[in-house]
């Protein structure tokens, strides 16, 4: 970060770049592929940053982790595993908008355990899928929502290059409001405040002015 002669922040300096497509998972045949929409927490008990990331492998885009002790140096952990949901392998699912809990939280049954948030798109829940159904204000379980899932290992090893697979899965939030009626994201990772965790996510909904020859989205934070 810069500063002027006030103390205000005036710009920033890129010291370079810290992770970019050289895995297989990271990179298509065709020359494309990616590391995008980082989110790194600090996660207190591993004493470690961990950064989740999606990565634009040839399957699709699928959640990925590295590892670093000084936000400088990363250490790739590879993709995401998970559990099985109501028998549908999860890392078969295109995967977006992962960020880790910075303590132990948890989980369904009580346990302490390692939760991290994530976007699955499941097939036919795009938007522009989803723009085609009437406008609602119920829960929708067909659009895309925000999921919870846990890590046990990771924290009961201390180990941060194990993390194991993440089970429990459940969804988390669904989108209920006209501006996020057609999917929401996670977007920062989550901050303990003294009313709880506080989270800032994205919500997407059709932009005024549509034109019958294509549909705009228009994207919200809350």
């Amino acid at each position: 970060m810069r500063f002027n002669e006030s103390g205000d922040p005036v710009g920033v300096e890129r010291l370079g770049i810290a992770l970019e497509p050289e895995a297989e998972y990271e990179r298509r045949p065709d020359g494309s592929g990616g590391c995008e929409d980082p989110r790194v927490t600090f996660v207190e008990p591993l004493q470690r940053y961990i950064m989740s990331y999606t990565a634009f492998s040839p399957q699709g885009p699928r959640i990925a982790l590295a590892l670093s002790e000084d936000l400088f140096h990363w250490e790739r952990l590879g993709l995401t595993t998970y559990a099985h949901w109501h028998g549908i392998e999860l890392g078969n699912v295109d995967d977006k908008d992962a960020s880790l809990f910075p303590v132990a939280i948890p989980n369904s049954s009580g346990k302490l355990e390692l939760g991290m948030l994530h976007r699955p798109l499941f097939p036919g829940t795009r938007p522009e899928e989803t723009a085609c159904h009437p406008t609602s204000r119920e829960v929708d379980l067909d659009r895309e929502s925000i999921w919870i899932s846990y890590c046990p290992p990771a924290l009961k090893n201390h180990d941060p290059d194990r993390l194991g697979r993440f089970t429990s899965h459940h969804r988390l939030a669904t989108p209920v409001s006209p501006w996020e009626r057609l999917k929401i994201g996670a977007g920062t990772p989550p901050i303990l405040t003294k009313h709880g965790w506080m989270i800032v996510y994205h919500g997407v909904s059709e932009a005024a002015g549509t034109r019958s020859n294509g549909r705009h989205l228009c994207y919200s934070a809350g």
